[in-house]
Formats: C-alpha cells, structure tokens, sequence
C-alpha cells in the first residue's frame, strides 16, 4: 500500500498541480522577482536601515488573475535568513511554498535565491505577502490581489472606478533584526515610533518643524473606490474612518460578504478589508486617520500612534476653471472623529456584521464537525535550562512565554529538517532533531478563565496557573476532518485580544462572544446559515471565538496569533493534515528546486522506506 502512495505520488504530481492552475482553461504565468536588501531609510531626522523588497515599502504588489500560475524569485542580498509567507493563499496541495522557516522549508540563507510556485485557483480579493521571520514583516510586505477570471463586471458589488490599497504599518526607528535578539535577552521595550499608511507616516509627526509626508488620495466627485484595506502592524489591531464618508465592506479576508455599511473598518493584523466609498461630500480635503486600539489597565499600556492621510477631491481648477474663493476645497481638512484608543467594543460589533455570500463561498459549512477542540490563549512562564525557579523564586527567574492550552511552541535550535520533510519522508521526527507533542483537546484546569484578578501580575492565582510546558506543538488531523475550534482569550497576566491565523485554510466563523464561552448556551448562538469566511478571526479581548474548518488540504501548516510578540512568545501550533486517499488527497513531491532533507537519519530512513515499499509492490 505505500508503494501505491509513493508511485502515486510522484507519478501524478505535475497532473495534480497543474490541474490546480486551472489548465483547462489559458493559464498565464506572473513571474515576479523579489531582490531583498538592506537599505538605509530617514524618517523622523533618523536614518534607519531597512529590509525591503527591491528598494520599496510597502514591497511591490502583485496583481494577478484568479487560475494563473504566480512565480516569484526570491534573491536574498539582506543580512538575514529569509522567507516568504503568501498570507491567505490557499496553497492548495502546494504546502511547499508556504513558506515558513523550518516549519515548510529551509530558510533562504543570505546571497542564496528561492523561487516560488504558487496557484491561485478559486479565491478573488485582497491577500498579502511577508516576511515570516521574526520582526521583519514590519517592512518586508505587499499587497497580493486576485482578481476575477470575468474581470471586475463579475463582482458580486457595483463595479469600482477605481481600486487602490491602503496598508496601515508601523515605523520603527531601530533595525528590526535586532528585534528576537532583544527579546531573547527578555528586552522588551523596543517599540514603534509611528504608524504609517502605504509607507508615508502623515503629518502627525514632523522632523526638526517639518512634517512628514502623508498618503493623499486623489478622487473624484461621484466616483467610486475600491480601498483594498491591509493591516501590516507587528501588534495593533487599528479603527480606520475617512470624515465626511461611508463604508460599503464587501469582502473580507479574500471572502465576499453581504455588503455592510459603516462609517469605521476594524482590521487587525494579518486580516484584509475591502470597501467601498463612494466620492459623494462636497468637493474638499478629508482626513484618512489609522488609530490603534489597545485594552485598558491593568494590562501595559504602549504608546499609541495614529497616522493620517488625505482624501481630496479634484479641484476644478483640474480642468482649467479657477477655484472660488472659501470654497470647501480650502487649507482645513475635515477630521473625523475617532474611537477611543480602549474602545474594543466597536471591533466586536464590525465583526458580528460580516456575513458571507453564499452562493459566492467556495465551500459549504458542514452540518456538523468531527472533532472539537477547546483553546486558550494567554501568558504564562517557563524555566530555562540552567536557571532554579522552584518554589518562591519561579516568578523571578522565570521567562515569560504566550500559550494555546497551556503549552508554548519552540522549534528546538538544533533542529535539521523542516517538520514538512520530516512528515513527507516518514521520517522519525526525533532522530531530525525534534521531538513533537500533541496539542492538547483543552487546557490541562478550567478555571475562570476571564477572572480580572489574573491580570494582576502579583497575584497567586495567576502564580498558580501560569507554568507553562515548552514544547514543538502539533495536531494530527485526518484528511477531510471536519474541525470546531473554540478560541478563549484569557485574562492571565493580560487581557488583550488575539488575531489567530490558520495557514492553508479558510475558517467559518461561527459565533464570537465576551466571557467564558459556555457550550451549553453558546453553541445555540451559532451561524449555521451564512458565517463568514476568514483566514484570521479576532479573538477579542476576554471573549472567545468558535470556528468550524475543513482539513482537506495535506501538509503541514502553521497556526498562530498575528500579534508579533505572541508568536515569538510561542502562541502557536503546527496542524499536521494527513494525505487522503485519491489522487487529488496526497500532497504532492516537493518541487524541483526544494532544498532536499540532507540530515544523515532522515535520508537512511526514507531510503529503508522505499526499498521497503518497492519490495513489498514486487510480483512474487
């Protein structure tokens, strides 16, 4: 029988995935070429060295057609060990190019290139790429659009004027490279010194009196954009408003909703947001303002930088008649009014708005799962190798760590071979160099999960329940499996609210919640008629999320919180989707230009497995 699996799978790789591209039809191949540098940016009266994709930030956009075929080469001239995460691309039986440090592949060394195959068959919207290495992504992202195979008439909306992104990041005034390092040192402090939109921070901030340049959008009366919203931020989920106008969302996530109307978008890292506005104020400036939201005390609070842009309509004087004097168009823009910076509320009500399309889904919810799991996330600490933390001095030498289930994921330094070889190879994931421990179904104690008191860092509640295991974090999954995760935001050590992302698959989100999710009346709560379809749901702060996904894609995907410091504090977990049983189940070979597993054990292992299996398919 694994003869057949392997035969199989090597035989029909190229069928498989080119059936992905949608042959059937013309496939037009996007080839793009990433050259990533470290280059020298000022900002603020201060020169900072930056990683950048081909001088830019944000890094270029690709723009493509839903069922082409997207090749991007990856030269990396940076001082950095680099990878590239296509954020939302399903990857469909192509986990290899998912492109997560030893997790899907070897990171590409510096002066090494990587190249890229990636279909985009059956998803239309916004997504985006990064950096998915450690503090990186803050420069190293762009926008990733797909648009209809019919053109833009075959949108499920009026059809736009115009579509432009709007990418809300952060500007640091350190190199970022340093970032892990610090935090590995249990420094904590570094922080952004401004938010940006596409790039330029707006003129809330000046250098020595003169004011930094700002994002400015030019319309016209009584046409209609298309904002392609995307949040780049290492850490805050952000209110974005444009004075004087509505908001139409109609898609999220690259997932069509019903459209919604609204004066404010609320976009937390990793998540996309497409709306559109419509040019219809009176002729003027209007300011675009991105403000961070952040939950109250007790929890650290961290300075908060709203950036704004500029919304101002062509002028008639364009079309060469003189602009009368007073007229709206004049050197005072309209601001809006903003949530306040501890408003959470209003991300909770956006999110409880968003409703699918469902004749648009790609895929129907299932009536009913086939495992659940229960998941908490929060804070808690651990012992490093050589430190005594027994007894009263645990809090003291302890290292802070963030956790699902009580558990934080580590992929040991040591490590040999990415967890996706390991998997294709049958390899003995102990003798690569990693030894894999289950995600637990729920955390080890219940208890008040959202409790107030635990926020409190000098308490012996939270004392008694913040010791945490280290440990690579995995869950196996069936093909096909048919998955409710219910996510607990917790109150321990902090309250905030958490962005998780599951890579390779789209999740229906169910329900959403404050409190201590009670499945004896919570399940009632479920949307089992048109729940959207997200790749990062919000957990909001002390509230919980439950969400129903479909494990039919093999190989080895990432999920994790989009809050930088959660993911390197270990909020993470590896889902292992196991091959299926056709043709169009089994994870393919890896490509041609995949760095094949070198380490001495895995290879004698695999090579044991083939003889293995070609003599078992040999006719007697």
């Amino acid at each position: 029988m694994k003869t057949g699996r392997v035969l199989a799978t090597f035989i029909m790789a190229a069928i498989v995935f080119f059936s992905a591209t949608a042959l059937p039809v013309a496939v037009s191949v996007i080839e793009h070429t990433f050259v990533v540098s470290q280059v020298n940016m000022t900002h603020l009266c201060k020169e900072t060295p930056v990683t950048v994709v081909n001088g830019q930030l944000p890094g270029p956009m690709i723009n493509v057609t839903e069922g082409d075929l997207v090749v991007v080469h990856v030269i990396n001239k940076s001082p950095s060990n680099i990878t590239i995460h296509w954020h939302g691309i399903r990857q469909w039986l192509n986990c290899w190019a998912d492109g997560v440090p030893m997790i899907t592949q070897y990171p590409i060394l510096p002066n090494h290139n990587f190249t890229y195959r990636l279909n985009v068959t059956g998803q239309e919207g916004t997504l985006w790429w990064h950096a998915h290495v450690p503090g990186l992504r803050a420069t190293l992202h762009g926008a990733f659009i797909i648009r209809p195979r019919h053109g833009s008439s075959s949108y499920p909306f009026p059809k736009p004027d115009k579509e432009v992104p709007i990418i809300i990041g952060d500007w640091w005034t350190m190199d970022l490279t340093l970032l892990e390092k610090h935090f590995k040192k249990e420094i904590v402090d570094d922080l952004p010194v401004a938010a940006t939109i596409n790039g330029k921070i707006g003129d809330l901030h000046n250098c020595s009196g003169v004011v930094e340049d700002g994002y400015v959008l030019d319309v016209e009366p009584g046409k209609t954009y298309l904002l392609r919203i995307i949040n780049a931020v290492l850490f805050s989920e952000y209110y974005l408003k444009i004075a004087g106008h509505k908001f139409t969302v109609v898609a999220a996530d690259a997932n069509y909703v019903k459209p919604y109307t609204t004066d404010v978008i609320a976009v937390a890292p990793g998540e996309t947001v497409d709306a559109l506005v419509v040019a219809n104020a009176s002729p003027g400036r209007y300011y675009m303002v991105a403000l961070p939201n952040q939950a109250p005390l007790p929890d650290p609070q961290i300075p908060v930088f709203a950036t704004r842009g500029m919304v101002q309509y062509k002028h008639d004087h364009d079309h060469g008649e003189e602009e009368e004097e007073g007229a709206p168009s004049s050197n005072v823009p309209l601001l809006p009014e903003m949530p306040d910076q501890h408003d959470t509320m209003t991300s909770f009500y956006f999110r409880s708005n968003l409703t699918s399309l469902p004749e648009r889904r790609r895929s129907q919810l299932p009536a009913q799962a086939d495992e659940s799991l229960f998941i908490t996330l929060g804070l808690g600490s651990f012992c490093p190798r050589g430190r005594s933390c027994s007894g009263i001095y645990w809090r003291n030498h302890s290292v802070a760590a963030a956790t699902m289930n009580n558990v934080s994921f580590h992929l040991p330094t040591d490590m040999a071979v990415p967890l996706l070889d390991v998997q294709y190879c049958h390899c003995n994931s102990t003798s690569s160099g990693v030894e894999l421990y289950t995600l637990p179904d729920k955390p080890p104690r219940a208890f008040n999960y959202t409790d107030p008191v635990l926020a409190q860092w000098d308490t012996r509640k939270s004392l008694l329940l913040e010791r945490t295991r280290r440990a690579t974090v995995v869950r196996r999954f069936r093909y096909g499996a048919v998955v409710d995760m219910v996510f607990q935001s917790t109150s321990l050590l902090q309250s905030d609210a958490n962005p998780m992302h599951l890579h390779g698959h789209d999740m229906f989100m169910l329900a959403q919640g404050h409190g201590n999710y009670d499945a004896a009346k919570d399940v009632a709560r479920y949307n089992l008629v048109d729940p959207p379809m997200r790749n990062t749901v919000m957990v909001p702060r002390v509230g919980w999320v439950a969400i129903r996904f479909v494990a039919d894609n093999p190989g080895v995907w990432f999920m994790h919180c989009h809050y930088e410091f959660h993911l390197m504090m270990g909020m993470a977990a590896v889902f292992i989707v196991e091959d299926g049983r056709t043709l169009d189940s089994v994870l393919p070979p890896p490509p041609v230009n995949h760095p094949k597993c070198y380490h001495l054990n895995c290879l004698m292992e695999n090579e044991l497995f083939l003889r293995d299996s070609e003599a078992t398919s040999s006719p007697a």
